[in-house]
């Protein structure tokens, strides 16, 4: 019983997939990754969406916007709305929180990266997936685009 307890605790796997170089990326995929190398520097704004100012998902929703997809505006909606998969490849999102919210989001960039607005007085970084706190707090992953 108490096994069964504790991996209801657990975090479940961030497990990423990235593209072969025989495999491509969509048009789409290849849009969302140009968009979000393109916010890196953009200032954390509450609230934000555009090129001035951003916070997580309103960067999700500028760089899926400009790649021609609609995709809701917080973490928690894109989490509970967008198509989960298992592992996420170059331009999925990644969603992380506290089991019952999806507080935060970020863009899988492809070689353990993501690109993500991480908050107030920060600008939009590239950061490793390794790192202990991200795997502790990982929810899942969504695969909006093609």
């Amino acid at each position: 019983m108490a096994l069964l307890v504790l991996a209801g605790c657990a975090s479940r796997d961030l497990a990423t997939r990235d593209t072969a170089p025989d495999e491509g990326l969509s048009l789409e995929r290849a849009l969302i990754l140009a968009s979000a190398e393109q916010a890196l520097g953009t200032p954390y704004r509450p609230g934000g969406n555009t090129p001035e100012g951003l916070d997580c998902s309103g960067l999700v929703e500028l760089v899926y916007r400009n790649a021609g997809i609609a995709v809701p505006r917080t973490a928690d909606d894109q989490y509970r709305e967008l198509p989960e998969v298992r592992q996420a490849r170059p331009g999925d999102l990644l969603f992380f929180g506290d089991r019952r919210t999806a507080t935060h989001v970020g863009i899988y960039r492809g070689n353990g990266q993501m690109i993500h607005a991480p908050g107030r007085g920060r600008d939009v970084v590239s950061v490793p997936l390794e790192v202990a706190y991200w795997q502790e707090r990982f929810l899942g992953a969504a695969g909006p685009a093609p």
